[in-house]
């Protein structure tokens, strides 16, 4: 009769074997896992919660543009009740700011801006025609340079604005914007600022 452990010691033996059937249900499960949630089928039914768990990693891209990608925060210790509040809010704002910001200008970024619809939140997401063709083509529409969030942002830091003192006088002015620091301006529905405003 064959022990039902599958590691057997004794004073003077060490024998061990494989629990086949074990490893058989295992098996069949491998890559197969579990979601529950306390909200009732009405509520949110089993397709909902599939995508409402894949929603997640919006959230941890969220963390991860406060931390590092976009906002580059560094840990700040505070003590006092109302500055960690104060602290909190300041960072979700600045993330909240980042994602309109992000939303407004993937037009010219590799965002899809039109993600297919998935009948099966199980499936693989796929990518829209238009975004594979700003992909392959590197180019919006019009023309424009499709580059990152972060590229995009860089090549906007080059819009520089200049104060030139020439006897007496000053004059203020910036560089001539190139179409995409044009066409960025365009689409956060914003004149592009050719002077410092009044303080």
């Amino acid at each position: 009769m064959v022990s039902d452990n599958p590691l057997d010691i004794t004073d003077t033996s060490l024998s061990y074997r494989h629990d086949l059937e074990k490893i058989r249900v295992e098996t069949d499960l491998d890559g197969i896992y579990v979601i529950r949630t306390s909200l009732t089928a009405k509520t949110l039914d089993a397709p909902g919660v599939i995508t409402a768990y894949k929603n997640l990693a919006y959230v941890e891209r969220e963390f991860r543009i406060i931390k590092v990608d976009d906002l580059d925060l560094r840990p700040i210790f505070h003590y006092l009740t109302q500055r960690v509040r104060s602290h909190v809010f300041l960072c979700m704002l600045a993330a909240y700011i980042t994602w309109h910001l992000r939303q407004a200008l993937a037009p010219l970024t590799y965002t899809d801006e039109h993600i297919p619809h998935r009948a099966d939140p199980v499936s693989p997401s796929q990518r829209s025609p238009s975004a594979k063709n700003k992909d392959t083509h590197r180019k919006t529409p019009d023309g424009l340079p499709v580059q990152s969030f972060q590229d995009l942002l860089g090549h906007m830091a080059t819009l520089d604005r200049e104060t030139i003192n020439f006897a007496g006088q000053r004059i203020e002015k910036i560089t001539n914007p190139t179409p995409t620091q044009r066409r960025v301006f365009e689409l956060l529905d914003s004149p592009i600022p050719l002077a410092l405003a009044d303080r």
